[in-house]
């Protein structure tokens, strides 16, 4: 009987330790804010809505001297994203990464082609639920000095009133579980996206 009571108690903790987890990370992916900071490079994680507008309006203002698409559809061509109008920066610094297909894909590809531009610093645009698992996918695949400014860009999708939208709880959820699993991962094997930097 003190054993039951042992795992049941266990279970509860386990279980609170859990929900105080996910409140923090909801907190937080809500607490990002738009910050438009110049930056030498502009980084679009592609996929979501609203991402590669926001990512163009930026390049356009000249918040950043490369905006690199990252993630893209290997049928998309430059011109599908960027028609520079007159007094925009010109097409040829818009980088489009074709080879990922999942966030730890674009982390790994994206710093190949990031890095090839000598980029000190990025403005990350993702979904906001998106922007914590990305974020430190990309903050253990750069290099340490190389700054990182989240710019989220909200969907439909992602309610602020979570609690009592079914849907954005499961997408936060499902988040929280994933982001979880890297960062596990990278207090087990830290540097381990950077191993082949030099």
């Amino acid at each position: 009987m003190n054993i039951i009571k042992g795992v049941i108690t266990l279970l509860f903790l386990v279980l609170v330790v859990v929900a105080v987890l996910f409140i923090d990370f909801t907190y937080k992916t809500f607490s990002y804010h738009q910050r438009e900071v110049r930056a030498d490079a502009i980084v679009v994680l592609a996929g979501g809505k609203g991402r590669v507008d926001e990512g163009v309006r930026l390049f356009r203002q000249g918040k950043g001297h490369w905006l690199f698409f990252i993630g893209v559809d290997p049928t998309v061509r430059r011109s599908d994203l960027y028609r520079p109008r007159p007094g925009d920066p010109p097409a040829s610094g818009v980088i489009l990464e074709k080879a990922s297909r999942n966030t730890l894909e674009n982390a790994v590809y994206g710093r190949d082609v990031i890095m090839e531009r000598n980029v000190r610093s990025i403005l990350l645009i993702t979904s906001r639920y998106h922007m914590k698992r990305a974020s430190i996918l990309l903050r253990n695949a750069l290099p340490k000095d190389v700054a990182i400014y989240p710019y989220p860009v909200d969907t439909a999708n992602l309610k602020e009133a979570w609690w009592s939208h079914r849907s954005s709880f499961h997408l936060l959820f499902g988040e929280f579980y994933k982001y979880c699993m890297f960062r596990a991962f990278f207090l087990l094997a830290p540097g381990e996206l950077r191993r082949d930097l030099g």
